[in-house]
């Protein structure tokens, strides 16, 4: 019996530590995600100017086709704003 007690003891006093470790883990992932809405703007803006610079060959000249520039251009914006509603759901959700 005294063997039991003390075994109990002891795991009651390892799992204490445990618990408390939790808790910051919490503040850490709230770090992270304001470092990540911070510098998100920043990344969808320089791959917004990447992509406009890919499909400027269209827009201007000798072999200038600007129904396929738009088209590529709405295509971009279509797959970037996905990508951003996404991650917004997804931080939402998380934090």
């Amino acid at each position: 019996m005294k063997r039991t007690t003390c075994l109990t003891t002891l795991l009651i006093l390892i799992s204490t530590p445990i618990f408390a470790q939790i808790g910051g883990i919490e503040d850490s992932v709230n770090d992270v995600s304001d470092t990540i809405r911070a510098i998100f703007p920043i990344i969808l803006g320089v791959i917004f100017l990447i992509g406009f610079l890919f499909n400027a060959g269209h827009f201007f000249g000798e072999n200038a086709d600007l129904k396929k520039g738009i088209t590529r251009v709405l295509v971009f914006v279509l797959i970037a704003g996905a990508v951003v509603g996404i991650f917004t759901y997804l931080i939402g959700i998380v934090v």
